[in-house]
């Protein structure tokens, strides 16, 4: 199994993963000309992908996807809460509706999604296996639940969001409104949030950690970086870090 970003924000995410002669993409908040020119720096195009995997229907996840899957014939698996809550129509897209909790296979990969606290219809993230290794995602969520962390525990490999810095956040330019919608319940994690869920996983099997869906506005990526290695006890450039314009290159399991 590998893995790699396309980008990774508020203007847009998208990942890439590989296991055996399945490539799945969990978002796609890109169009199909981005799309296909960020692929292209992973040496794929659009066709070479098999299905699209869609979190919640917030733009900067889903806003390319029936589009990009229209184009490339890609199957678009979603929940049903956030099939109904899209503004793009899916027509002439092929659509399977997925359960929050009940795991599925694509081709040589396993499925396995849970739901989590975040402010759309029905919000998933996901675990992706290979029978060998296993890959936690987890990029938009308020707070941090205990079924959350039963389903990342024991994985080889996490992409967890770090959206902000709690400070940058209070003393920076956003109104108030959206301050608390960030950082309510229902928003994103931050920094500190992110470090807190880390430390009640096991870190054994732990081969890469990557900080995702930074905010440009509020947060440094070394200060995820420095929130995240303080419970693994590792250099602070170990931590990978998913950017908006390049992602990050495929990474191995």
């Amino acid at each position: 199994m590998r893995f790699a970003s396309l980008g990774s924000g508020s203007r847009g995410n998208a990942l890439l993963v590989e296991a055996g002669n399945t490539r799945l993409l969990i978002d796609a908040g890109f169009g199909p000309r981005e799309m296909g020119r960020r692929l292209q720096r992973l040496g794929l195009a659009g066709d070479d992908v098999d299905a699209v995997l869609v979190t919640h229907e917030h733009s900067d996840h889903i806003g390319g996807v029936f589009r990009c899957a229209r184009l490339f014939e890609w199957t678009v698996l979603l929940t049903h809460g956030t099939l109904a809550a899209c503004r793009d129509p899916a027509a002439d897209a092929r659509v399977t509706i997925i359960d929050s909790q009940q795991s599925f296979s694509v081709g040589d990969i396993c499925v396995h999604p849970f739901p989590v606290p975040h402010d759309a219809r029905e919000p998933v993230q996901f675990v992706l296996a290979d029978g060998n290794m296993r890959l936690g995602v987890l990029t938009d969520a308020g707070h941090v639940t205990p079924h959350m962390v039963a389903m990342l525990n024991a994985c080889d490999a996490l992409v967890l969001e770090c959206n902000h810095d709690a400070r940058m956040l209070a003393k920076g330019r956003y109104p108030q409104t959206l301050k608390r919608r960030i950082g309510g319940q229902w928003g994103h994690l931050d920094n500190a949030a992110a470090a807190s869920l880390l430390s009640q996983l096991g870190h054994t099997r732990l081969r890469h950690v990557v900080a995702a869906h930074l905010s440009e506005e509020n947060n440094h990526p070394a200060f995820a970086q420095a929130a995240l290695s303080e419970v693994l006890g590792c250099a602070q450039d170990w931590i990978g870090v998913a950017t908006q314009d390049e992602g990050f290159a495929w990474r191995d399991l």
